[in-house]
């Protein structure tokens, strides 16, 4: 019987049939989702509900979950849809799902000790270094996302240049200005880390790209030159493989020569276009990565795992370990019992306490296979060349960038293109029919399409193309009328 001073139920036969609809709500969900917009505005009236004071009593379960179904799900951004193309989010699966119901049910705290949930997220570790060539010393961790893969990069590159020292006297110990190098096209998570870290944003050069939005190798090069001249050390790199606004690869392997030569920190932001090594037609093109010495990449980008999924692989494991690893009395290492196993997942980055992100991208890999993941996203590649035909074959339309991996720039000709595409970017998402988002392209709104969800098709793309053209049509006669 259960004890009335617990939270778990009184009635669990009443519970489990209440959590069997729950779960096939949402896998109803999920198989008919192109059933439903890919997103729609919010409702004032359904803003206010969730505007209330703290409840003081319990809850009816059956009713906070009408409410979810009536409230929530039908106004979530929808990237679960195949029409979601704004950002580059991956689509999740009912795979993952199901996974992560597993591991919130078991609810392990991955800081450390010694349990098998660790085990499941040393066994990804490890197929993550194989993946990109690594050696078994190198380690590796499941963060929230690549914006904190991103400052663990810095913060180990850190290390390496000041050594550890640097943990406890701060960066004001030393005679050193540390300058680290980015390309004009990467993610704002780059200079985010540089003010985390402590070493400042004005310490981060931004380089700028070349005609196909590659980082300039020359005028990197000449930064370099530049700041050792001015008295400056620099230390990090940061490359990128598929940028933010038009999916870019960086040229890696002169990235990791120069690293190389110049004894700077190689580091790679592969958020979502690392994950690109799984398809043999895309891998090619990331030649060079496996000579970084940090990789960040998201899972639940290319990887489809449910949010969130975020990674971090350092080359050397020693080094990650000396820039966190923090002892104390209350997380003794013993070799034997609860406390065994070490070193703990908390000794490779900020968080003691840590979901298990591992099992959703475990149960991914083991169901889907590598092979099939690499097919998904040679397929957004393909979807996205296909849309690029599309465009040029459109004289409505105008491409506005090459298209290097899975996302496509382009826009509405127009007399007033920038507030025309504006409006049609909106008349989109309230459509329902499509969600891309919006960038800039050499002072141009542009509007940008990331093909990522495994579900999206051929059909989904014409949808957003013949959408374009139609609300192009009215938006345009608008303005001039």
């Amino acid at each position: 019987m259960t004890s009335p001073d617990s939270l778990d139920p009184s009635d669990w036969q009443d519970f489990r049939t209440q959590g069997h609809r729950m779960l096939d709500d949402m896998l109803d969900y999920l198989e008919h989702i192109r059933e439903r917009p890919v997103w729609q505005p919010i409702p004032q009236d359904v803003r206010d509900k969730f505007n209330q004071g703290l409840p003081q009593e319990p809850g009816d379960l059956a009713a906070a979950h009408e409410s979810f179904m009536r409230d929530v799900l039908p106004f979530a951004i929808g990237n679960a849809h195949p029409g979601f193309m704004g950002w580059v989010h991956g689509g999740g699966t009912p795979v993952g799902m199901l996974a992560e119901m597993l591991a919130a049910g078991l609810n392990a705290n991955l800081g450390g000790r010694d349990q098998m949930p660790v085990e499941v997220e040393r066994q990804v570790v490890q197929w993550v270094r194989e993946l990109f060539g690594f050696p078994e010393s190198a380690s590796g961790l499941f963060v929230t996302g690549t914006s904190m893969a991103n400052l663990i990069g810095v913060l180990v590159a850190r290390t390496a240049t000041l050594g550890t020292g640097v943990r406890l006297a701060g960066l004001a110990a030393s005679d050193k200005r540390l300058i680290a190098y980015t390309s004009a096209g990467a993610h704002g998570c780059i200079a985010q880390a540089m003010d985390l870290s402590g070493l400042g944003i004005d310490a981060l050069r931004v380089i700028p790209v070349n005609d196909q939005y590659q980082m300039n190798i020359a005028a990197l090069e000449q930064a370099i030159a530049a700041d050792r001249c001015a008295g400056f050390s620099p230390f990090f790199i940061a490359g990128t493989a598929g940028t933010v606004d038009v999916g870019a690869i960086d040229n890696l392997t002169a990235l990791a020569d120069i690293a190389q030569k110049e004894g700077l920190w190689f580091h790679v932001d592969g958020a979502y276009g690392a994950l690109g090594m799984l398809a043999p037609d895309i891998a090619p093109r990331l030649e060079g990565i496996g000579r970084a010495n940090s990789i960040a990449l998201d899972f639940h980008k290319w990887g489809q795992v449910p949010y969130d999924a975020g990674f971090i692989l350092v080359r050397d494991g020693k080094l990650h370990y000396d820039t966190f690893a923090s002892p104390a009395a209350y997380l003794r290492r013993e070799t034997r019992g609860m406390a065994a196993g070490s070193p703990w997942p908390c000794d490779f980055g900020p968080d003691l306490s840590r979901g298990f992100r591992a099992l959703k991208t475990w149960f991914t890999i083991k169901i889907y296979g590598a092979k099939k993941l690499g097919q998904i996203i040679s397929n957004t590649c393909t979807l996205a060349q296909y849309m690029k035909q599309r465009i040029e074959a459109t004289p409505e339309l105008e491409l506005l960038a090459p298209v290097s991996l899975n996302i496509v720039c382009f826009r509405y000709r127009s007399e007033d293109a920038d507030r025309v595409n504006a409006k049609i970017v909106v008349a989109l998402q309230e459509s329902g029919i499509a969600a891309p988002s919006t960038t800039t392209i050499h002072e141009h709104l542009a509007i940008r399409a990331a093909i990522v969800n495994h579900r999206t098709n051929s059909g989904d793309i014409d949808a957003l193309i013949n959408a374009t053209i139609a609300f192009g049509n009215a938006h345009a006669k608008s303005i001039q009328d």
